[in-house]
C-alpha cells in the first residue's frame, strides 16, 4: 500500500508554560500542506513492492539505509537524496510499528520510505510519515481502529504526529496532541513556502531562551480577524529564539512583507517560513 505524507504549517505557535513532565504547552493551528511529501510504501509478507525498483535504480547506496528487526518480522528501507543520517530501525515510522505491534499479532511487514520532504524544517514530515505509516498497518493488519484511536496511538509517537491521522485544519493545545477541529478559509490567498538551504534548527535549539508566557489575545480571536490584520497579532514564539541565532530567516521573512505579502511567519520551530498573498 502506497501513501504520500504531506507535511503541516503553524499558524500561530505559542509557549504557554513549562510542564512538570519536562514539556510545555502549547497552542498552534496546524494546516495540512500538500506542497511537500514522502513517498511511503508498506506491504506485507512477500508481497511485490512496486517501491523497491524505483529506490535501486534512483538512489545510491550512499544515499540509502537498510534495517531488520531482530526477530525478522519487519524490514526497513530508507532513500533521501542528501543520504540518512539517522538509524532506520530508531525513525519514527519504525517505532509507529513496534507500538502496534505491542498491542496487536502484526504480519510480517517491509517499509519503504523515500523522503523528499524537508528534514528539521519545522514542516512535521517525520510525523507524518509515522502517522500515515500507523494507519496503514492497522489496515494492513486487519485491525478496525478509529481515527481516536489512532491519533492516541501517534500522540505517543511525537507531539504533532496526531494531527496527521486527521490532516486537517486543527486547533492544538497540549503538548500539541490535544486536538480540535478548526474551521479557516484561505482559498482568497496563494501560499508560498521556503526552506532555506544550509540551516537546519533542532527543536531543543529553538527552546533554548524562550520564555513561556500567556499571548496577549487568545489565538482563536486572533484567527478570527482578517488576515491583513495578523502580521503583529498572529506570532510564533520561536521566531525570537531562532531569529537570533539565524537572522537569514528574519531576512527572508521580511523580504516576504516586501513583496506585499498579506501574512508571513516561521513554521513550528524552523527553518521553514511561509506567506499568505491575497489572491
Amino acid at each position: 500500500m502506497i501513501t504520500r505524507p504531506n507535511v503541516k504549517l503553524n499558524l500561530g505557535l505559542h509557549v504557554l508554560r513549562r510542564r512538570e513532565d519536562g514539556y510545555h504547552d502549547l497552542e498552534t493551528l496546524f494546516v495540512p500542506f500538500t506542497g511537500f511529501s514522502d513517498t511511503l510504501e508498506i506491504i506485507t509478507g512477500d508481497d511485490y513492492s512496486r517501491t523497491s525498483a524505483h529506490l535501486q535504480e534512483t538512489y545510491s547506496a550512499a544515499q540509502m539505509a537498510q534495517g531488520i528487526s531482530p526477530d525478522g518480522k519487519l524490514m526497513v528501507t530508507l532513500a533521501r537524496k542528501e543520504g540518512v543520517d539517522w538509524d532506520p530501525m530508531k525513525g519514527l515510522t519504525t517505532r509507529a510499528y513496534f507500538l502496534l505491534a505491542e498491542r496487536y499479532d502484526l504480519p510480517p511487514m517491509k517499509i519503504y520510505l523515500e523522503k523528499t520532504s524537508p528534514v528539521g524544517a519545522g514542516l512535521g514530515g517525520g510525523s507524518a510519515d509515522a502517522a500515515f505509516a500507523l494507519r496503514t498497518m492497522a489496515e494492513l493488519g486487519g485491525l478496525a481502529l478509529s481515527d481516536g484511536e489512532l491519533a492516541a496511538l501517534a500522540a505517543r509517537l511525537g507531539s504533532d504526529c496526531a494531527v496527521f491521522v486527521y490532516n486537517r485544519p486543527m486547533l492544538g493545545t497540549g503538548r500539541g496532541e490535544i486536538l480540535e477541529p478548526f474551521d479557516i478559509d484561505l482559498s482568497e490567498y496563494r501560499l508560498e513556502v521556503t526552506v532555506p538551504e544550509g540551516i537546519a534548527v533542532s527543536t531543543a535549539d529553538a527552546y533554548r531562551g524562550i520564555v513561556p508566557k500567556e499571548p496577549a489575545l487568545p489565538l482563536r480571536e486572533v484567527l478570527a480577524r482578517p488576515v491583513s490584520e495578523w502580521k503583529d497579532l498572529l506570532v510564533n514564539d520561536f521566531e525570537t529564539t531562532v531569529f537570533a541565532k539565524f537572522p537569514a530567516l528574519a531576512e527572508i521573512k521580511q523580504s516576504f512583507y516586501d513583496r506585499g505579502a498579506s501574512y508571513a511567519a516561521m513554521s513550528g520551530s524552523g527553518s521553514a517560513l511561509f506567506a499568505l498573498w491575497r489572491r
